[in-house]
């Protein structure tokens, strides 16, 4: 709220306040004494010029409702209709009407003498009111702050208000007060006045508001440096989390930082929210605060990976959510109906109950991490998130039901421990710096970690680069009789997809043992997988090549090493002459031509150890065209999450395409895992065979 400009004469005016002001008490005036069986005390202010007088002592007072009060001549002695007298340094729930709410009216009998050579023109500064008031000069309306009922309206900052009061001598200054029921944290000492209004010159009251707007201003120069510090942390928190969805941290560090806020926007600047706005919006932030809170504790204490946990956090949050969110409904409504008031109290009461206690889980999170092995970071977090919450909590459920219990110890909570250039320290407000201090440091660190995390991971995927460029022969040997062209495209930058063509010896002297396979996952982990696979299969090669009895083999030696993986593969041996033995572990079934070769099911490599594999040998003629794929080529998905699907495999293959075209069309239509794709032509006698390879090309170490 921006501050008054100060005039040099009005501050000057100021400093003659003492002078120029002598308020006294008299005997009522004849317009007053007229209309009042036995008149109340009449307060004379003589000499009011350029200075200030507050209407201080006792004022006639009345319960209920009546417009006639306002007028000058109605009969307010103590004692005469029901009215007396109360002080107007104190409100009327500390002068004997506790828990009162409703109607209430102030009366003064005020005589103002203008200083000489000085215009009798006054301004009142109103202190504090509990909730709406109206003010009247003999009668006639001045001013007013909030809509009374039917439909009433009044502001959260409820502080010093200013009203011109125009050319005015002798008469009464009446207050209408309206106090709205009480809130289940609302004590039974409010209601009505808190301290003396005050009269003035208009630029003397001008500048007492003026000085107080700065006070106000001066005393939450910390609180507005917290909150501006809560703020830079949620704007870096949400862009980090924008910038790398998977660090949930950020996301959680940014809510929990807009949450206060969110708070000082409703209640801390003295916008003209009213009071049930303000606090309706107030109850769903102050959630949303808590459950971030949850879920930041959570992932610093590494509780995350507990999946029931996760399960019943998120119940929590909605229970608070809904809680809070509901209360805040509540809020909004109009309570000024007597019918609706009590029954909405009551609920008030249950919900701020049902969320007080969803506060208190931070306890149980911390007490889930204590044998945990953290560093100091996070028990810097979750220490002073404890006291900060558990602050919270004690001051809310100490404050609920205060009227019926008196305890006033819930202010202690709210009392400045020390003052430090004007800016006042309690508890809450040190446990809330603390707090911020600790996360923010937290957070860099686990940031720290996770950049180290990363770059081990590119330090993997580096070595398994390296490791996949052995893998991925660079030349193919030539296979007697046939045409072969092969393609791999990795979906990441290291796949689990293998294959190798080997030339035999022996007794299969001419022959050549082809192997495509799959292994589950990705990264160094399926690099070493194949790595193993592929010198497994080279020692093989030299005394079990045939297909079944390999695969047989390759599973015995894959048992146990798998952790809970497993691995797809297809063997076969082709002769020059056109013979072909094919054995499948799992495998999607080869093409031959336009139909897919019905092979014998069998378990993936890894499952279990006495696995067995049959094995169907056929013949290919020649211009025969033999392909075999892996399932990445079946399991591309484009943009609408639609799968390559078999019926484009078969017409795919139908077109005889060698194996880079095949691969470009899964490629095309959206690739989503690793795509391989081997193709065999059957060559007419004479002709010469060749191959092609294509195959991403590594970046080096």
């Amino acid at each position: 709220m921006p501050v008054l400009p100060l005039r040099l004469p009005v501050l000057a005016g100021m400093v003659f306040i003492a002078l120029t002001t002598t308020p006294s008490l008299a005997a009522p005036s004849p317009a007053v004494a007229r209309g009042a069986a036995a008149a109340a005390p009449t307060l004379r202010i003589e000499g009011l010029g350029k200075g200030l007088a507050s209407l201080g002592g006792p004022w006639q007072f009345h319960l209920g409702d009546d417009l006639s009060w306002a007028q000058p001549d109605t009969a307010d002695a103590s004692g005469v209709n029901g009215w007396e007298q109360l002080s107007a340094e104190k409100t009327w729930g500390q002068q004997g009407h506790p828990a009162y709410v409703g109607y209430g009216w102030y009366r003064k009998h005020v005589r103002l003498e203008a200083a000489p050579d000085v215009a009798p023109e006054f301004a009142l500064m109103m202190p504090r009111v509990d909730d709406v008031y109206e003010i009247y000069w003999n009668g006639t309306l001045i001013g007013r702050h909030g809509t009374m009922p039917p439909h009433p309206t009044f502001l959260w900052d409820r502080g010093p208000r200013t009203f011109g009061m125009g050319r005015v001598r002798d008469g009464v200054l009446a207050v209408r007060v309206w106090k709205a029921p009480l809130d289940s944290f609302d004590s039974d000492q409010l209601g009505g006045l808190h301290a003396p209004p005050v009269v003035g010159g208009p630029d003397a009251i001008a500048a007492r508001m003026a000085t107080r707007d700065y006070a106000w201003l001066r005393s939450r120069q910390y609180t507005f440096g917290l909150q501006s510090l809560y703020g830079l942390v949620a704007l870096l928190g949400i862009l980090a989390w924008l910038r790398n969805r998977s660090l949930r941290v950020a996301l959680w560090i940014a809510v929990f930082s807009f949450s206060p806020i969110c708070a000082a926007f409703l209640t801390g600047l003295r916008i003209p929210f009213s009071y049930n706005f303000a606090l309706g919006w107030l109850q769903p932030v102050f959630s949303f605060e808590d459950i971030s809170l949850w879920f930041l504790l959570l992932y610093l204490l590494e509780l995350d990976k507990n999946p029931r946990l996760m399960k019943f956090s998120r119940f929590l949050a909605v229970v608070s959510l809904a809680s809070t969110s509901l209360d805040g409904l509540l809020t909004l409504a109009d309570w000024s109906n007597p019918l609706f008031t009590h029954w909405a109290q009551a609920a008030d009461g249950a919900l701020t109950a049902i969320f007080t206690v969803t506060q208190l889980y931070p306890l149980i999170l911390v007490a889930m991490a204590i044998r945990k092995r953290l560093d100091l970071a996070r028990w810097m977090v979750a220490i002073a998130a404890f006291f900060s919450e558990m602050i919270l909590v004690a001051r809310i459920s100490l404050d609920q039901g205060s009227r019926y219990t008196h305890w006033t110890i819930a202010q202690k909570f709210t009392d400045p421990l020390f003052t430090i250039n004007g800016n006042t320290f309690n508890a809450q407000i040190i446990a809330n710096s603390l707090l911020l201090l600790t996360i923010v440091y937290a957070v860099f660190r686990y940031l720290q970690e996770a950049v180290s995390r990363q770059s081990a991971m590119a330090q993997e995927y580096k070595s398994a680069r390296e490791l996949q460029q052995v893998l991925i022969p660079e030349t193919l040997p030539e296979v007697p009789g046939y045409a072969v062209t092969s393609a791999y495209r990795p979906a990441q930058e290291v796949g689990g997809d293998f294959f190798q063509i080997i030339p035999l010896e022996g007794e299969h002297a001419g022959s050549t043992l082809v192997l495509l396979g799959d292994v589950s996952g990705k990264g160094l982990k399926a690099a070493m997988t194949v790595s193993l696979i592929v010198g497994a299969v080279r020692t093989l090669a030299k005394f079990a090549p045939e297909p079944a009895e390999l695969l047989a083999e390759l599973n015995q030696r894959m048992w146990g090493r798998m952790q809970d993986g497993f691995t797809t593969c297809l063997a076969m041996i082709l002769s020059p002459d056109g013979h072909c033995t094919v054995a499948s572990a799992g495998h999607p079934a080869p093409f031959l031509n336009d139909r897919e070769l019905e092979l014998p099911g069998a378990l993936p490599l890894g499952l279990t150890a006495d696995a067995r594999y049959a094995e169907l040998a056929f013949d290919l003629r020649e211009g025969d065209h033999f392909s075999l794929y892996t399932d990445g080529l079946l399991e591309a998905r484009n943009a609408t999450g639609e799968l390559f699907s078999f019926a484009r495999v078969d017409a795919l293959f139908a077109t005889r395409p060698d194996a880079a075209r095949a691969t470009e069309a899964a490629v095309d239509f959206g690739q989503d895992d690793d795509i391989t794709v081997l193709t065999l032509t059957r060559l007419a006698t004479g002709e010469r065979p060749t191959t092609l390879l294509s195959s991403p090309a590594f970046a080096s170490a």
